[in-house]
């Protein structure tokens, strides 16, 4: 007795052959997390996909649930022993990444490997956590573009891989039309559509809001984008370039600390040239924006406080761009409060003796003369000056007198122990003084034309507080260098000290190439990640959509999708109702014959239906059969050249019952 077929769908086990994009796809998305994490999970990693992959090659024998079990609790106990927590970013992916290879190793049919294409989708998502670079995108694009030929090739195991990867690329080519109206219409929010765990932004790096001895100069070495500008008209000059950032106030005898200002009105800038830029400011984590000195303008939401700073209410986790209006070489305000003034006059006691002897004396050659405090400031200049003291990205190990030993002992530094050294010596003198870091300088790109300033021009210069002027920059650092304003810091170090990779003389080559990926970088960041609803708001009032709120967004957004899924549905349609070349003949020809009494049943197939009708009409016989021929040789045979389809259609034009 047969038993009655089975209704359920073929459950296939996973071919060599579709096995191959599988892989390709999950090694792809994988990678970079795998270089990410400890050495031991990305060899445990590949360990199970290559196990896997030789088990399909040569039919090996797959693990057992239970060694699955097995293994799954050591990666548990590793990832815990290695992080100290099961979740959060990096822990939390690490043991995705290692479940993908369980999961593969326990697939057994098609069903279980779409699981894992799924899986795949989502670790090529969580790459975008850690950057949204150029590479990135395209690495994850080529990631789900395996996937997705890895699925067509489950659904259609028979089919040649060649036409199975036609399929896949057709579908994805009918999925970017639709990618690109979400990406532009989808209601924008500000900031991640998630909440990142705590981890999320560590390892930015940037100024810091403390500076002490080798802080800075440990950040010269890195040839990171701090951010870039374009400014609206002319560059200023390189020696105006100072990009102020943190305000340093309270000193411990070897650490500088931010003080605790307070919110002020931006009063506008007297003298001096007034520059419009825009800044695309990278990730740090921290609240402070960057600006030439001295600010006009603020950018929406920022705040201006009392010490110059220009600072966000919350920390920048995104790539940020901002307009700014800046004045340099502007006349000093004269205004200050009392306790600001007092607060810059603190030393802690007991620290470089010597250094406050060499103050003191400036302060008493000084007392005779109309303006003292000048005539301190006017000694110290040229002592800095006089002495000249060495700069250099690896200065020595200094103690507990760091000033004392960077004057008379070391005598080399970089931009943090000069800018120490003055403040402090100002200080000792009765004259206020504070620290300043940020930037100072910048590469002008060549192609795009715009300015560049890396985490190596992070700097540090010295302001103070002089009666009846003002605050007053004064950089120690190109006092005694004074190269490093017009010719920056690969110039100005010594010759056997180390450089960031592109500053090297001899590596001109390296730079145009840089020149040329960071200019594209740059459009990426400014039209693909930066395109925050402001953009999305002045692109809709490009098309003639003028205060489109989120609902008018997503009304047109459907539309749109709507329109394109109903072209798509016609030109599918469209496909499927064009008959075959060969077959539209074949149904003229059977036209003609049902008019002479001889039609064909539907059961009946070409060859049989050619000898009967050949039989009912002798005297088109010949001409019957040799079209029956042609047209089983176009329709069922391996090729079908053009001449045959051409011979076919003039025969049945051209047949005659006598």
């Amino acid at each position: 007795m047969n038993s009655a077929p089975s209704l359920a769908p073929e459950i296939r086990p996973i071919a060599g052959r579709d096995l191959i994009p599988l892989l390709a796809g999950l090694a792809i998305a994988v990678a970079p997390h795998a270089l990410r994490s400890a050495w031991w999970l990305g060899v445990l990693t590949l360990a199970l996909y290559l196990w896997r992959a030789a088990a399909t090659s040569r039919r090996g024998i797959l693990p057992s649930s239970g060694l699955l079990l097995a293994v799954a609790a050591f990666a548990v106990l590793g990832v815990w022993l290695e992080y100290r927590a099961l979740f959060g970013r990096t822990p939390g992916i690490a043991l995705l990444v290692l479940f993908s290879g369980l999961k593969l190793l326990e697939s057994r049919n098609q069903r279980d490997a779409a699981a894992v294409v799924f899986l795949t989708w989502f670790l090529a998502i969580t790459n975008f956590l850690y950057t949204q670079s150029i590479p990135t995108a395209l690495g994850m694009c080529a990631a789900v573009a395996a996937s997705v030929a890895a699925l067509v090739g489950f659904a259609a195991p028979r089919r040649a891989p060649r036409a199975n990867l036609r399929t896949a690329a057709l579908l994805l080519a009918q999925a970017l039309p639709a990618a690109a109206l979400l990406f532009m219409l989808f209601p924008r929010i500000q900031g991640p559509l998630w909440g990142l765990p705590q981890d999320a932004y560590a390892g930015l790096s940037g100024l810091s809001d403390s500076m002490a001895p080798g802080n800075i100069s440990r950040l010269t070495l890195s040839d990171a984008i701090a951010f870039r500008v374009e400014f609206e008209r002319e560059t200023p000059r390189r020696r105006l370039l100072y990009w102020r950032g943190p305000v340093l106030w309270d000193f411990d005898g070897r650490t500088w600390r931010l003080g605790s200002p307070g919110f002020a009105e931006l009063a506008p800038p007297r003298g001096g040239a007034r520059h419009d830029y825009a800044v695309l400011l990278e990730a740090h984590n921290r609240n402070w924006l960057f600006a030439l000195e001295t600010p006009a303008s603020l950018p929406p939401r920022a705040r201006y406080l009392d010490d110059g700073q220009i600072v966000t209410l919350a920390p920048l986790r995104t790539r940020t761009r901002y307009e700014m209006t800046s004045v340099t070489e502007a006349e000093p305000d004269a205004r200050e409060e009392a306790h600001n003034l007092r607060r810059a006059l603190r030393l802690p006691p007991g620290f470089n003796p010597r250094a406050r002897a060499l103050a003191r004396s400036w302060r008493e050659s000084s007392q005779n003369e109309p303006a003292a405090d000048a005539g301190v400031l006017a000694r110290a200049i040229e002592f800095f000056r006089r002495e000249r003291l060495q700069y250099t990205t690896e200065p020595p190990l200094l103690g507990r007198d760091a000033v004392d030993e960077f004057l008379y002992e070391t005598r080399a530094g970089f931009c943090e122990h000069f800018s120490s050294a003055f403040a402090f010596l100002m200080r000792a003198a009765g004259i206020p003084a504070r620290v300043v870091t940020g930037y100072q300088g910048g590469d002008l790109n060549p192609v795009d034309g715009k300015f560049t300033v890396r985490q190596s021009d992070a700097h540090a210069w010295t302001e103070v507080y002089i009666r009846d002027r003002g605050w007053i920059r004064v950089d120690p650092t190109a006092l005694s260098v004074p190269g490093r304003l017009d010719a920056g810091m690969a110039r100005a170090v010594r010759a056997e000290d180390p450089l960031p990779l592109l500053l090297r003389p001899e590596l001109e080559w390296l730079r145009e190439l840089r020149y040329n990926w960071e200019a594209l970088t740059h459009q990426w960041n400014l039209w693909v990640l930066g395109y925050n609803p402001e953009r999305q708001r002045e692109l809709m009032s490009w098309i003639g959509m003028r205060d489109a709120d989120w609902l008018e967004l997503a009304s047109t957004l459907f539309a749109l999708l709507g329109a394109f899924v109903a072209a798509l549905l016609l030109w599918s349609l469209g496909r499927f109702a064009r008959p075959d070349p060969a077959q539209a003949t074949w149904e003229l020809f059977c036209r003609k014959l049902r008019a002479r009494g001889v039609a064909r049943a539907p059961h009946e197939g070409p060859r049989d239906y050619s000898e009967r009708a050949a039989g009912a009409l002798p005297a088109a016989g010949e001409a019957i059969h040799r079209i029956g021929a042609l047209y089983i040789a176009l329709r069922y045979g391996r090729a079908r050249p053009p001449a045959a389809l051409a011979e076919l259609r003039r025969r049945v034009r051209e047949l005659q019952f006598g």
